[in-house]
């Protein structure tokens, strides 16, 4: 089934030319303005656009120009975020909330100059962005602000709203900072924003950082709210022969992380077509002709913990080599709305180390008379992201790749999958990671935080000794990280894969192993996605799904991604009906005693899928949210993609989980088609929406919360953009979709067709050849300049 767009006529793909706020008329293809930009814009069909300009100032225009017609809202209240204005323009309720806690944050990082410093030094793309990324930057900002002026805001979530205002470069190098601490000091602020020191009188009033302590809490270093599944498949797993990925990101629906798709060219210098968040300017997830990669959210850790041993009688000052060092202190204010709207000053005190600032976590990682904690944020520096970006987009293999990735050291919190026309395919953590050794790990973290290491990632050092230090590995682009001969990478001409575990098994074939545990786990259990995502490979290669032939083309892609297995169910189904018939009443978590009868028989006729037409598929997942999937056996290193496999059934909490299940669905039919009870709103449109949870292995991951008595009405994360492109001497070819669709704006004619589509499962084919484009039913020009 493809996505059929409507024909629009000729009179579409007829030229038109828009002079940026200025009078409208002919222009000779990218001719620039009186201030230097001009772009060649081709919307495609569902608004995609291939943008075309003569250098990277022009391309950055066209860029900024398409995205603030599309989502001038999302951009500006980023920006809002990163200018320390939430609370001002949002509302607060208090002096911790979020939005006071996020301004504090923001504010200390443009007093402390956080982005004019990642400016400074040689350009070079790893000591400070080059100019060909600079250029893009200042071009963006210049076609926003054109596009701000042109026309009226249609958009009601800004238009109109004084938040809503012009760019400057600045505003654009702090979103792109924020996104490089998304996994470290940004996930850690509240922590950070709560560090105050301890009075003589004791400790200072613990305040709560529960970000920061659902950091600790969890098991590995990947950021909250956001994963991923790809493949990279190499010529022996491919039809045709050569190299194919599939990108398939689980990414919010809504808000700042939404993805945007669009091609990009200068000629001679850059051809990339895929996706990036929005409001940047640079395609992160795509191919060019012969080279394609994703990225998934990596395991590893993007902060080192130091335990400060602190000078007796001041708490803001530590010893390192026996030697006092006093803190560094700022102080910060900013506006929160008070009684009638007027502003209040709310002010707050940061400190900081030689290793970076103090974090709080209370009952974990506090600060006391003798003891504080600081971090090292090795994403805190990365000015080199754009940069490595623009270089990936460039390279024509996956050798010419990891070339780009050892040089730049710039991928904040991600993996990278890729394969090549040539039919090599790569998997690579190539990612920021703190200089921790297993030497450095046995000789510096403590005892009391060697489980902390061993179990999460986490270390903690000793923050008294210069030997505890990070230090520099000769190969890292930069002092204290990691370099690449101690990250993992892997070439195959078969399949590589991930979906957010670590490294270890990206082919089962071939295990890394042996890298310092700060990057990942190894040995252990992987998640029920990530191993159906192993099964789905091997089944395709076997020929043992079901789908006709072996091998993968990117129908049979596509097909693999959206077929919806639930992999749990696969595994525990018949068990779980079996248990529940033989006991169908059970009790509870809340000590209420519930008839399991209907809901037996349910899961008993269940189809095993989350596809809109399958029934009782929510029962399953609300059994597994509420922990219903405990197995019997456990892991075999032998055989890891298919164990732990069996489900306890003489655990009562089994049971229980399904009395909870049935519970929450209280008002919602057991039985009703998931495409009934599971939609995403378009207007006045409930449109239906396909895919299920992660914990119940479901490769296509979709998030949509519980409404009590009504369903699943507002997806909240889930798959993204999808792309299923394959690599050939005829150029790339494939299908490729954004579940949400290109705008964020409910008038746009581009806010729910993509959404449509995904529902039935359909696709917008692969359009990088100018043969591609041309076919395009709805190709519409227009020029840019200014």
């Amino acid at each position: 089934m493809t996505g059929r767009p409507t024909r629009l006529g000729a009179a579409l793909t007829a030229l038109t030319t828009i002079a940026a706020g200025l009078a409208v008329g002919p222009a000779p293809a990218y001719a620039a303005g009186d201030h230097g930009y001009a772009a060649q814009i081709r919307r495609a069909s569902y608004g995609v656009p291939h943008i075309t300009a003569r250098d990277f100032g022009g391309l950055g225009f066209g860029v900024g120009w398409a995205q603030a017609e599309d989502n001038i809202c999302v951009i500006a209240e980023k920006v809002v975020t990163v200018s320390a204005e939430r609370s001002r323009w949002f509302g607060a309720t208090g002096p911790t909330d979020p939005n006071v806690r996020s301004d504090l944050f923001f504010r200390k990082a443009i007093d402390d100059r956080t982005a004019e410093r990642l400016l400074e030094g040689r350009r070079d793309g790893v000591h400070s962005p080059s100019d060909d990324v600079r250029e893009q930057i200042r071009g963006f900002v210049a076609g926003y602000n054109a596009q701000l002026r042109r026309a009226p805001v249609t958009d009601p979530k800004c238009a109109g709203k004084p938040w809503l205002r012009p760019l400057t470069e600045l505003d654009i190098w702090r979103t792109a900072w924020a996104s490089m601490v998304r996994a470290s000091s940004r996930a850690l602020l509240d922590g950070i924003v709560a560090a105050t020191p301890p009075t003589a009188a004791g400790p200072a009033a613990a305040q709560d950082a529960p970000g920061a302590a659902a950091v600790v809490a969890a098991r590995d270093g990947a950021p909250a709210g956001v994963g991923s599944n790809a493949y990279g498949l190499g010529g022996q797993a491919t039809v045709h022969g050569g190299g194919m990925v599939l990108a398939n990101p689980h990414f919010p629906w809504e808000g700042a992380e939404r993805f945007y798709r669009m091609h990009l060219k200068v000629p001679g210098r850059y051809d990339v077509e895929g996706a990036a968040l929005i409001g940047d300017p640079i395609v992160e997830i795509g191919h060019n002709r012969t080279l394609a990669w994703s990225h998934t959210v990596s395991t590893a850790r993007r902060f080192a913990w130091h335990r400060l041993t602190l000078v007796p009688g001041d708490p803001t000052s530590y010893l390192y080599d026996g030697r006092p060092e006093k803190m560094t202190s700022r102080t910060v204010t900013v506006q929160v709305p008070g009684p009638g709207g007027v502003p209040v000053p709310v002010s707050r005190t940061f400190h900081d180390t030689r290793f970076g600032p103090v974090v709080v976590v209370p009952g974990t990682f506090d600060w006391t008379t003798t003891s504080a904690y600081a971090i090292t944020d090795v994403n805190a520096g990365n000015n080199r992201a754009f940069d490595g970006w623009l270089r990936m987009g460039q390279a024509r293999t996956v050798r010419e790749l990891t070339e780009v990735l050892d040089r730049h050291q710039f991928l904040p919190w991600v993996n990278v999958i890729a394969a090549d026309a040539k039919g090599e395919a790569l998997y690579a953590d190539h990612s920021v990671v703190p200089r921790v050794t297993d030497e450095l790990a046995a000789a510096c973290i403590p005892a009391p935080f060697k489980p902390l290491y061993a179990t999460s990632g986490q270390a903690v050092l000793d923050g008294s000794r210069s030997a505890c230090a990070l230090g520099a590995d000769p190969d890292a682009a930069v002092p204290g990280i990691l370099g690449p001969a101690h990250l993992p990478v892997r070439y195959r001409h078969d399949y590589v894969t991930n979906s957010n575990d670590s490294y270890w098994l990206a082919n089962p074939a071939a295990p890394l192993e042996g890298y310092p545990r700060i990057v990942g786990d190894e040995g252990t259990p992987r998640s029920l996605r990530t191993r159906l995502g192993l099964d789905q490979v091997q089944q395709r290669l076997a020929g043992t799904d079901d789908l006709p032939g072996r091998g993968f083309t990117t129908k049979r892609l596509w097909q693999t991604v959206f077929g919806n297995r639930v992999y749990a169910g696969e595994l525990v189904r018949d068990d779980l009906v079996a248990a529940c018939t033989a006991h169908p009443t059970a009790t509870s978590s809340a000590g209420v005693s519930i008839d399991l009868t209907a809901a037996c028989a349910v899961l008993k006729g269940w189809d095993l899928h989350v596809d809109l037409d399958s029934r009782g598929a929510h029962l399953f997942t609300e059994f597994v949210m509420a922990g219903g999937v405990r197995f019997a056996d456990g892991l075999d290193v032998t055989n890891p993609v298919h164990t732990p496999r069996r489900l306890a059934v003489g655990d009562p909490r089994v049971l229980t989980a399904l009395a909870d299940a049935v519970r929450r669905l209280d008002g919602v039919p057991l039985d009703a088609r998931l495409g009934d009870v599971q939609t995403e709103p378009r207007g006045e449109r409930r449109i239906p929406i396909h895919g299920g949870r992660s914990e119940a292995g479901v490769f296509n991951m979709i998030i949509n919360p519980l409404t009590p008595g009504d369903g699943y009405r507002r997806t909240v994360h889930g798959s993204s953009f999808v792309m299923a492109v394959a690599l050939g001497p005829g150029g790339p070819s494939g299908r490729q979709i954004l579940t949400y669709s290109q705008s964020s704006n409910p008038n746009s004619p581009w806010y729910a067709d993509q959404t449509l589509l995904y529902s039935g499962k359909g696709w917008d084919s692969i359009k990088y050849t100018e043969a591609q484009i041309q076919a395009d039913p709805n190709l519409r020009t227009h020029r840019v300049w200014w």
